[in-house]
């Protein structure tokens, strides 16, 4: 087993959006705030730290994961896709315009971590139901929206992208 002192630092690297990265965590750091305080990458959001309200979503080889509830450490070598990974520079992509049209966020704080499960589902759903889409929102908590807009949005997207 490989020990370390305590405060001392492990180099990690990872592939975030397409880009090799790389930064130092101690044992215990949680991969939300390596993202975010490491990496300097916002989007990512600390909610309830228990893996329960959803915000820290992001993809990890393929799979939304709660980042609060993963270690840095436990990602070494991961691919990993962060809400800033999913617009091209400046250009949202449909499922974030969806959500602006159906004005499926409001103060915006679980927002990136809905559109990483809702990347994920789609990907393994593409034709859903409104059935599918309300119990895959179940395991994320929002306070503001009542999930009607991003219901309407999901299913906006799936639906234009089956007739594609």
């Amino acid at each position: 087993m490989l020990r370390r002192k305590p405060g001392e630092k492990h180099r990690i690297e990872l592939t975030v959006n397409g880009r090799r990265m790389a930064g130092h965590a101690e044992p215990r750091m949680l991969l939300v705030d390596f993202l975010r305080h490491e990496l300097r990458l916002y989007g990512t959001h600390v909610g309830c730290e228990h893996g329960v309200c959803g915000a820290c979503t992001v993809i990890i080889d393929g799979r939304a994961t709660r980042s609060c509830v993963r270690y840095a450490v436990q990602c070494d070598g991961a691919e990993i896709r962060t809400v800033e990974g999913l617009a091209a520079g400046e250009d949202l992509n449909a499922l974030q315009q969806a959500f602006s049209r159906h004005a499926a966020l409001q103060c915006g704080f679980c927002t990136a971590g809905i559109l990483m499960s809702v990347t994920q589902f789609l990907a393994e759903t593409p034709r859903p139901t409104e059935a599918q889409v309300r119990d895959m929102l179940s395991g994320h908590i929002c306070r503001c929206t009542g999930y009607e807009g991003m219901v309407r949005a999901i299913l906006e997207v799936a639906h234009s992208s089956a007739e594609a």
